[in-house]
């Protein structure tokens, strides 16, 4: 198991949603609570300020509060762009899905502890987390930890019925 103590955890957009979502919102407001302790430092991005804008008042609010929580905030670079990139090339998701690469590239890139999210299609995959991690290694970055909010706060890993 990883030290926790102020680690740098990049939350994708479906994180802060889930705050919302009855599925979701024990986790994902737990690691909210965390963040508010100063317990982690959080990391969102350009990327997932974008896909905010685009969310209900409630979730854009949640956004906000995060960022007061002295987030770091990530924007992308010309290293992000050929990293994700490759991601496509590798055909680990299809172009449809670039923001999902740009998530991992961001947080791989910037070098941060642990990226969560509730995405188990595209980001929360152990196969998928394998290719990405292969691609990581061989442009000599550091492999990605990716987990779901439960599983990174200790409990067992959620997983979807």
């Amino acid at each position: 198991m990883i030290n926790l103590a102020k680690k740098k955890v990049y939350v994708d957009t479906s994180v802060i949603g889930g705050c919302f979502d009855e599925e979701f919102s024990k986790y994902s407001n737990m690691l909210v609570d965390k963040f508010r302790n100063w317990s982690f430092i959080p990391v969102v991005s350009e990327t997932v300020e974008k896909e905010i804008k685009k969310s209900p008042e409630l979730i854009v609010k949640k956004y906000e509060e995060i960022l007061g929580y002295n987030a770091i905030y990530l924007t992308i670079t010309d290293d992000i762009k050929n990293l994700v990139n490759e991601y496509i090339n590798k055909k680990i998701v299809t172009l449809k899905y670039e923001n999902d690469c740009r998530h991992i590239a961001l947080a791989t890139v910037n070098e941060i502890d642990i990226l969560v999210s509730w995405n188990f299609k595209h980001i929360v995959n152990d196969s998928k987390i394998g290719l990405f991690n292969s691609v990581n290694k061989n442009l000599n970055y550091n492999e990605i930890i990716i987990n779901d909010p439960s599983e990174f706060l200790g409990y067992s890993r959620y997983k979807l019925k």
